[in-house]
């Protein structure tokens, strides 16, 4: 069993909505979520998580490059992806001064957006030149190594260490569920328990905090856990 991946279509066409969430409901791959609104996109991008989000070149009451910047503020990581009228310049829409990952020309074949869904998601997941920070921390996913900034000190991860922070950093600092965790990082197993889950935690606990009973970066809450800000 393939864990669905959740898409945030934001459009401000009825029509090109309902197609895609047509399109995507007969996958088992992604359950799509839609916006009419860049308004509307950004709450529901701060609540929720997404693994890819599709984002319309012309948005009825924002300019989308702004709606792009604004989920890139508040620390969406997700690739982007950008649909653009055949007059419009989609470069514009990338690098850091907007934060698109890619863009694809209307009209376009759903196979053409979902293969670059695909390839962003998978850039995204095993990014191994990626460097991001972790409290006092350098973390280099791709190598599953932590580095302490003012020391140098080095923590060696392990695989299911490295997928958990990186899960937990990638949804910045909202709360992930134990049996999201679960299924992310461990993927459909019934043999696997959030016991197993907890006890990763602990060691990593071990190896990142100064003081692992007063936790200062990998936090619990109710129902799960997340990444201190």
């Amino acid at each position: 069993m393939v864990a669905e991946k959740q898409v945030l279509i934001i459009d401000g066409k009825t029509s090109l909505l309902e197609m895609l969430n047509e399109q995507f409901q007969l996958l088992e791959e992604f359950v799509p979520c839609v916006a009419n609104s860049g308004v509307e996109a950004l709450k529901k991008s701060s609540k929720d998580r997404f693994e890819v989000i599709i984002l319309d070149a012309r948005l009825p009451d924002m300019d989308s490059r702004e709606v792009c910047r604004l989920m890139r503020s508040n620390g969406i990581r997700s690739p982007i992806i950008i649909l653009i009228d055949c007059d419009m310049n989609g470069e514009a829409f990338l690098g850091p001064d907007v934060g698109a990952n890619d863009y694809i020309t209307k009209p376009f074949r759903f196979v053409v957006l979902l293969a670059k869904m695909r390839n962003n998601m998978r850039q995204f997941e095993h990014n191994d030149d990626a460097v991001l920070t972790i409290g006092p921390y350098s973390f280099q996913p791709g190598v599953h190594l932590l580095m302490e900034k003012k020391t140098n000190k080095r923590v060696h991860l392990t695989d299911k260490e490295t997928a958990i922070l990186n899960y937990l950093y990638q949804v910045g600092d909202k709360v992930v569920g134990r049996d999201v965790l679960l299924d992310k990082v461990w993927g459909y197993n019934s043999e696997v328990t959030t016991h197993t889950l907890e006890t990763h935690i602990y060691r990593l606990r071990q190896k990142i905090e100064k003081n692992p009973s007063n936790t200062r970066i990998l936090m619990t809450e109710p129902g799960g856990y997340r990444l201190a800000p």
